[in-house]
Formats: C-alpha cells, structure tokens, sequence
C-alpha cells in the first residue's frame, strides 16, 4: 500500500506524516501533496520544504493559478464561515482531481493531517472519499496536543512557521481565512497591518464586481445576521471598539 498526505503546511500534517513514516520504516511509498491558495505567508513555504527534507518523501505542489479574492469575483460569491468556495476550488477539489488522477484507490491510502480533537471532521470525510481508505494518525494514540508537536518540531531541528509564533491557529492563506472569526482578524491588523489593508482592498473591489456590500465577517444585531465589512472592523480596532477574545472560528479547508 502507498500513501498520499495532504501536506498542507501545517504542523499537523507533518506530525502525521512523521508518525506514518517512524510506523513504516521508510518514506519510499508516502506522497506530500500540497494545493498553493497562491496567498500563503513566504514562510510557509520555508517551513514545506524543511518539512518534507524531514520526512524524506516527494513533495508535490499543485494550483488553480488563482488566489481566493479571484476565486470570489469568478465565482461572484465572497466566502465566509458558512460557504467557502475558496476552499472548495483551491483545495479540496484540487486534491481530489490529483489524486483520482494518479492514486489508484486499490494502490493508495489518503492521509489526513486531523488529529483526536477534530475526530467529528475525520467521520464526516471518510464516506466522501470512497472508494479510498483515509486515515488520519494523529487521531490515535498517542494523543497528541499542539505543543507537543511543536516541542518535536524543535528536537528535529525544525522552526515552527512564523505565524503560529504571532498566535495564529493555522498556518494557511498568510492569516487570513473565509471561516475565521473576529478575533483573528483583530490578530491579523495587529501584525501584519499592511497585510490586512490589502484584503480590505480586495474585498471592496470583489463588492463592486458582485454588485452588493457582501462581506467576509458577520455580526449578529437584535438576532439578525448583518454584514460588517472589512473596513468597518478595522475602524472599531482603531476606535479600541472591545471586542471579542476567542472568537477564532475555525479552518478545516482541506476536509470540511
């Protein structure tokens, strides 16, 4: 049997890969595939191939040519928590149409990055995946916690991506994602300010190409949903307006 990881930068993927590796004895039959967003922070990349060096295995890039903000004016649909056609375009479909073309579900296994607190979302993909097996190692014992991973990270002589180091959850789309909550996208003005400028550009450029004031954030007023745009959110964190402090949401692009 040979496996192939969806290697998404992360560093759950490598510590799934890892164990996969230490429990076969060779990297020989491991695939690393990676789907670029064509917006990822320069570090991820950095940390990819350190990443992929430490397993041993082929490391495998593939794209749509697209970043998500072109995706959103194609597709006149601006993600957001509940639908994320960035993820579904630049990640999950990819992956999929690599894979049926050159893994045969007889020869390959499909290796997720999931670990035991995200055991929902392993149940909820595998009957997407017939007819592949998928597996997910880190959903095993031993459990696992973040900084565990890290701290193995580190005796192997690999750095940590830059943005798990600025208090980011993921390490995908430069900080940015559809599905992440205010707080992060407070964390994101915070650190990469110039960063966060530029997506508050492309959101009010994808508003003119749609024809509407849809946003990526949402708020909840006297039990109704209105939009809260880019640009507003950043004036309520110039105004220090408080705002919510573990409001993170979540990115599960790749199996969600």
């Amino acid at each position: 049997m040979k496996y192939v990881i969806q290697f998404s930068g992360g560093v759950g993927s490598w510590a799934a890969a890892r164990r996969l590796v230490d429990e076969l004895g060779t990297p020989a039959d491991i695939i690393l595939l990676f789907a670029d967003t064509r917006m990822e922070d320069d570090d991820l990349y950095r940390f990819l191939r350190e990443a992929a060096r430490d397993i041993g295995a082929m490391l495998i890039s593939v794209s749509d040519g697209r970043n998500p903000w072109q995706v959103f004016r194609d597709e006149k649909y601006i993600g957001n928590t509940w639908i994320d056609p960035c993820s579904k375009i630049l990640k999950r479909n990819l992956l999929r149409k690599w894979i049926e073309k050159n893994c045969n579900p007889q020869g390959y296994t499909v290796v997720l990055g999931i670990d035991w607190t995200e055991s929902h979302r392993f149940d909820k993909v595998v009957p997407r995946w017939q007819p592949y097996k998928v597996i997910a190692p880190l959903c095993e014992a031993p459990y696992l916690d973040k900084g565990q991973i890290l701290a193995q990270l580190e005796a192997r002589g690999i750095r940590a991506p830059r943005l798990y180091e600025m208090g980011f959850p993921h390490n995908n789309c430069g900080g940015f994602c559809v599905k992440a909550g205010v707080t992060q996208f407070a964390l994101l003005h915070k650190t990469m300010p110039e960063r966060y400028a530029w997506h508050e550009r492309q959101e009010q450029m994808t508003q003119k190409v749609i024809g509407k004031p849809v946003t990526v954030l949402s708020r909840k007023r006297k039990g109704v949903k209105v939009p809260l745009s880019l640009r507003d959110f950043r004036l309520e964190l110039e105004a220090k307006v408080e705002q919510e402090k573990d409001d993170w949401g979540g990115c599960g692009c790749a199996v969600d």
